[in-house]
């Protein structure tokens, strides 16, 4: 039942840009709200994947509809535009979906990495809420168990390609004498402070101010790589006075205008935020470059092809974790019926008059080992499909007792096959 009310719906960079994302970020106020709402309408298990590059709802809900309305609910778009955009994954399609995101193959940069971990902060934060149930807490741990063993496995997600490396990429293409400029990274996240590694590590950037809303915050990373930090109410100032602008903060609206960039001369501004956080008209500033993290993502790189041959191997080991994941949910939905199975076996195994027809205290105790052996069989039975769970449920009572009884009784318990009743009509089968 689980597998058949699992859904997913979103939206991505295929086919939005990140003015449309944007719309339907979420931050975490909105998340905790979003969950709240949910179990008001009795949505007991889900999560929310918000990143610059999709948002996607992955719950266990009576229709996709549902989930929408929710998510829309709590975001700045509107239901119309995001339902004309958004894609919808349904059970097994949607499960293996799920698996494909968490292991780096639909991102917008193949084998990105850091995906996996943007998924367990979500998953966490729903759980967190108690929002998270034994079906969506297994199907979630498998994804992220494939996700390192391709990691590990395959060179998938080898190479040095990130979103915050293609900004490093982007300004060897398009400015000279790198180490001598001066440079501005508003927002020191785990994107802002990738990317401030990789301006020391691939570019020599020295000159380099962080601006963060925690101060506090920005401080630990300046102490780490020996840098400056400025206030954000300086910002524009700050900004103003850099050749290279860098942003990935998370608000909800620009944090940098045309009319804060006062100064002449030219400058280089990238927005690694979504929504986006540089307003639109600095596009309109002389002798200015602006891109976002869909124009980072088109920049070809060798190491992109490489991942690429990878995607077959990558592939057959989601198949493998897959088919784990389907043995432990038939197990799981035919639990109810061992535990029936085991109950009635017990009930016979107390049984004074089967109790009787034991001569010895180790028939008894066979008897308890032969009750496990045929509660195994019964559950390798069921996970490999061979009977309805009904006959199933029946041939292991039928064996059971066959099995245990003494010779000289077991006539007592048999009989001809033209004297057998019609097959039993049981909720079971």
């Amino acid at each position: 039942m689980e597998i058949e009310q699992f859904h997913i719906v979103g939206i991505n960079y295929k086919k939005t840009d990140t003015s449309i994302r944007g719309q339907f970020a979420l931050n975490n106020e909105g998340y905790a709200k979003l969950l709240m709402k949910a179990q008001g309408l009795g949505i007991n298990s889900l999560f929310v994947l918000s990143t610059c590059n999709r948002t996607e709802i992955y719950g266990i809900s009576p229709s996709p509809e549902l989930l929408t309305d929710l998510l829309c609910s709590e975001t700045q778009g509107d239901v119309h535009t995001f339902k004309s955009l958004a894609y919808h994954k349904k059970g097994k399609e949607a499960i293996e979906h799920y698996f494909h995101v968490a292991c780096g193959l639909d991102s917008q940069i193949l084998g990105d990495y850091e995906i996996v971990g943007q998924i367990k902060q979500a998953v966490k934060f729903a759980k967190a809420h108690n929002c998270i149930n034994a079906f969506l807490e297994r199907l979630s741990n498998t994804a992220f168990q494939t996700s390192k063993a391709i990691k590990n496995q395959t060179a998938l997600s080898g190479g040095t390609v990130s979103v915050a490396f293609a900004a490093i990429q982007f300004l060897k293409l398009h400015c000279s004498d790198i180490a001598d400029k001066k440079f501005v990274l508003i927002g020191t996240g785990k994107i802002g402070h990738n990317t401030c590694k990789n301006l020391i590590d691939y570019l020599g950037a020295k000159d380099i101010t962080l601006i963060n809303r925690s101060q506090a915050k920005a401080q630990l990373i300046a102490d780490e790589l020996g840098l400056k930090i400025a206030p954000f109410e300086q910002l524009q100032q700050v900004a103003d006075r850099a050749d290279i602008i860098i942003v990935a903060t998370n608000a909800h609206t620009p944090i940098l205008f045309k009319e804060d960039l006062s100064s002449t001369g030219k400058k280089i501004l990238i927005d690694l935020s979504v929504p986006a956080n540089i307003d639109q008209s600095v596009k309109n500033r002389p002798q200015t470059i602006l891109v976002n993290v869909d124009d980072l993502s088109k920049l070809g790189d060798a190491t992109l092809k490489n991942r690429q041959a990878e995607i077959p191997k990558a592939l057959s080991i989601i198949d493998t974790y897959l088919e784990e994941f389907k043995e432990w949910y038939l197990m799981r939905k035919n639990v109810p019926i061992i535990r029936a199975a085991k109950q009635s076996l017990m009930d016979i195994h107390h049984c004074t008059w089967f109790q009787s027809l034991q001569t010895a205290q180790e028939d008894i105790i066979q008897q308890q080992d032969a009750i496990k052996t045929a509660i195994k069989n019964l559950a390798v039975k069921m996970r490999s499909q061979e009977q309805t769970p009904g006959c199933a449920y029946i041939e292991t009572l039928h064996d059971f007792v066959n099995r245990t009884a003494m010779p000289e009784t077991q006539s007592q318990l048999t009989y001809d096959r033209e004297d057998r009743p019609e097959p039993l009509t049981s909720e079971l089968s």
